[in-house]
This record gives structure tokens, sequence and C-alpha cells, in this order.
């Protein structure tokens, strides 16, 4: 979890995938954050792609540096706590202006049953579960 989490902050963007309607949705995120041993993302509840993991919360991830990228299949698990929501934010202080712990909007999210598989034209595949 600790390479997937550096790879992720050091490529500073991703792109996760849901569905809705069986329709696939993708976007950019540059939030990941490791706590109490999570992997942790954040968005605001009042958005598309929140709608859509409430309603189905299996997700991929994917993101590239350099030659290599990285793509995750996980579900996603809502994390109520004032304490997740903080931590998230207190690592990404520019969301501050849009988000505040217990606002009703920020809503924090851990992988569960995650998949991550590094992968490069150059060189063998990598798999590790968390």
């Amino acid at each position: 979890m600790q390479e997937v989490y550096e790879f992720l902050k050091s490529a500073k963007t991703y792109y996760l995938a849901t569905i809705e309607d069986e329709q696939p949705h993708v976007r950019p995120f540059g939030t990941i954050n490791l706590f109490e041993d999570k992997l942790y993302i954040q968005t605001g509840k009042k958005k598309d792609v929140a709608k859509q993991i409430a309603k189905n919360p299996k997700v991929e991830l994917c993101a590239m540096k350099d030659d290599t990228w990285l793509r995750i299949s996980a579900t996603l698990v809502e994390d109520n706590r004032l304490s997740a929501q903080e931590d998230m934010l207190n690592h990404y202080p520019t969301l501050k202006s849009m988000y505040k712990a217990g606002d009703g909007n920020t809503v924090v999210y851990y992988l569960k049953d995650a998949t991550a598989t590094f992968a490069s034209l150059t060189g063998k595949s990598k798999t590790v579960t968390f």
C-alpha cells in the first residue's frame, strides 16, 4: 500500500472511473492520503461522482508517471469520522477554502479489497493487493 500511495502522490493526478446507468465516467483527482493504515480519497457529497459512488462503490483508478502506469480496482467505503476528514484536509490545505470537516459536503473514502497493478511497456507487471 505504501508503494501505491507514493506512486499516486508523486504522479499528482490520477483518474477515477465510476459507473452510472451502465455508462462509465472518468475524471481527474489529486487527493490521496494514508490514514490509519488505509488509503483514502476525498470529494464533495454534492458532486455527481459521490452520487455515483453511493450507488455503486466499485471503482478504478489509473495514474501514469514516467513510463509506468498504475491501475487500481477497489471498493470505496465512506468514512464519516471527522478525524478522517480533518486528516485529509490537513494534508491538502488548499482544499480548506472549499471544504471543512463536518460541513455535510466533505466526504472521504478508503479503498477496500484493492488490487493494484504497476505496468510499463518496458518491464514486467507487478500486482499488489490491500
